[in-house]
């Protein structure tokens, strides 16, 4: 007998659960704007390129350009839906707290900054500052930390 996994089982009585509704509606704003912010920057940064660019220009940035340019366009996204958005916003941390760990303060101690490694180092430096303060830490704690992950198998 085959079971129906369509619907997702009722929580065990007791059970904490966190709705979309827990999440304040000016929490719900201050994601909005947090999405808005990074998907202009990014169309801002890289969508000029992406549409007149040279080969040289391809063959260095063209991954880490398209990339960005997905995530402006996913970051779009998060304005109609802040919450289910959220690992775009936890990829962003992520993404330029390993960048300044890993590459800018290395540069700095051996003294290698350039101009232009300096302007991308503020400009992560203010995502890994505003980023944390936005997001709804108990939301993301109790959806992808405390909640059961999905089924491996039938």
């Amino acid at each position: 007998m085959q079971t129906d996994h369509s619907f997702s089982q009722a929580p065990a009585p007791g059970a904490f659960t966190m709705t979309d509704d827990a999440v304040p509606l000016w929490r719900l704003y201050l994601l909005r704007a947090l999405y808005l912010l990074v998907a202009v920057g990014l169309a801002l940064s890289f969508w000029p390129a992406l549409l007149q660019h040279s080969d040289l220009w391809a063959q260095r940035r063209g991954e880490m350009a398209a990339m960005l340019v997905g995530l402006s366009l996913l970051c779009a996204w998060g304005l109609r839906y802040p919450l289910q958005m959220l690992p775009l916003l936890i990829f962003e941390l992520v993404w330029k707290t390993v960048w300044i760990v890993a590459f800018a303060y290395p540069l700095w101690q051996h003294g290698a900054m350039t101009p232009g490694v300096e302007e991308s180092f503020y400009a992560c430096l203010a995502g890994v500052v505003i980023t944390p303060l936005v997001l709804p830490w108990r939301y993301i704690a109790h959806h992808y930390f405390s909640k059961p992950g999905q089924r491996w198998r039938n």
